[in-house]
């Protein structure tokens, strides 16, 4: 993909719909957790449109469970593994990128690394994997621990996690697998590398028992915004997913992650910056607010004050929806707080007006209007050094991502920076970056072997 165009990914939850009342909305899906025939639907959407990649999050509990009213209120507690998931995609698309999020916090290294390579062996070379730590307390009680692990903690298991996987995934250069039947050689034996990795979480022998993958490593896609997220962004991702709720600070947050590449020998072209963004796309203005206001009108005030509170770890049950935000936890782990308090700066707004805005997009980029107006905005940020595509993040569907396939992203290819079909096969092609060769090819092994 020429470096002039813009990436865009689809980000979905278990249940596909990203605002957390969108599967109320008259049109939308609501069985998306129990019925596969609809996620092959999504994806035609997004393929016909030449998205880059469908993205899947995932949480590893369900936070509120404790509150059953309110957790019975919530559809994404119904969905699929999102690994199983896109296996199953693979055989039913083409060109697609299809990433999973996976957990460096409640996973192991090895089966982590061999999921991964298997995935992209599957879809021939179209996996990515959303690496995450977790943030949600609950996830320590699936997994045998009284607590989660702590903040610093957790970032420095994933990236020694991270070194891992690459180890695993060159655990073979690419031509060796002779196969040779007269010989009875399978597999060359100078091509076969054993990690060894002893370290202070985790320790690894290797080899991975899958082939290596056909793009190298997976695309890598690193979500977050504090500091060891940023460092690790900087240090070893592919991709970023970040909340960005305005332009300025938006051109802050590349800037200040490209700029960090430089010590660790990377050029900064060879990492993505696409921010989630909103959008409610209608012809005319009038009829794209009416799309904002009628999910706005499904979400009680009672409920998006529950979710805000479940999401940052806080506990909003002494105030009244008319009160000012209270001053949020230092480490609130969603997000930065200080991105969170963007809009309550900006529109003075109540606790309950910022939850019910926090429930329709978690404080990303959030686009209402036209086509062009909306196309506008992404140029701007994509010209502007704010970003290098975006990650679509769907109110409801499919009726958003029909929309935006429809209404936007002809607007964005009649400008010049969006492609009318696919350049490459694999999901590293599709966003412009180089495949990773093996250990033969590299002047330094991408990983600590101890």
């Amino acid at each position: 993909m020429a470096m002039n165009q813009m990436s865009l990914s689809a980000f979905l939850f278990a249940d596909a719909n990203y605002n957390r009342v969108g599967w109320r909305h008259p049109d939308a899906v609501a069985d998306a957790g129990l019925r596969f025939e609809r996620w092959v639907e999504f994806t035609r959407i997004l393929e016909a449109a030449k998205f880059d990649m469908l993205f899947i999050a995932d949480a590893v509990s369900a936070p509120g469970v404790d509150d059953h009213e309110t957790f019975c209120r919530t559809a994404w507690i119904a969905g699929f593994e999102p690994l199983t998931l896109l296996s199953a995609l693979s055989q039913v698309t083409k060109r697609l990128g299809l990433a999973g999020t996976v957990s460096t916090t409640w996973t192991e290294p090895y089966n982590t690394a061999r999921m991964l390579a298997s995935l992209d062996r599957l879809t021939n070379g179209r996996a990515g994997w959303n690496l995450v730590t977790s943030r949600n307390p609950d996830d320590a009680l699936n997994f045998s621990k009284e607590r989660h692990v702590e903040h610093g903690e957790r970032y420095a298991m994933a990236e020694e996690f991270l070194d891992i996987c690459r180890g695993l995934w060159d655990s073979f250069d690419d031509d060796a697998f002779l196969l040779d039947k007269e010989s009875g050689q399978f597999v060359d034996p100078e091509k076969l590398h054993i990690l060894n990795h002893r370290g202070k979480h985790f320790q690894v022998k290797g080899p991975l028992n899958v082939p290596r993958p056909v793009q190298g490593h997976p695309v890598v896609i690193q979500a977050g915004m504090s500091e060891p997220a940023r460092e690790m962004a900087a240090r070893g991702a592919d991709c970023v997913f970040c909340a960005l709720p305005d332009m300025d600070t938006a051109k802050q947050f590349y800037a200040d992650v490209k700029g960090r590449m430089s010590k660790f020998g990377r050029d900064p072209d060879t990492l993505r910056i696409l921010p989630g963004v909103t959008v409610y796309v209608a012809r005319t203005q009038a009829e794209a607010e009416a799309k904002f206001d009628l999910l706005l009108s499904k979400t009680s005030v009672d409920y998006a004050i529950h979710q805000l509170g479940a999401t940052l770890g806080m506990d909003f049950s002494g105030h009244s929806p008319d009160d000012p935000v209270p001053p949020l936890k230092p480490n609130a782990g969603y997000v930065d707080p200080e991105a969170l308090f963007h809009d309550v700066r900006a529109q003075n707004l109540t606790l309950g007006q910022w939850a019910l805005r926090f429930t329709a997009s978690k404080s990303h980029f959030t686009l209402v209007g036209t086509p062009e107006k909306v196309a506008d905005a992404m140029e701007a940020w994509f010209r502007g050094g704010a970003s290098d595509g975006f990650n679509l993040l769907p109110p409801h569907v499919p009726g958003s991502i029909q929309d935006f396939a429809e209404l936007v992203v002809p607007e964005l290819q009649k400008r010049g920076i969006f492609r009318k079909d696919y350049e490459g096969r694999t999901l590293r092609e599709h966003l412009g970056l180089n495949r990773r060769g093996d250990r033969s090819t590299r002047a330094e092994p991408a990983y600590a072997a101890s």
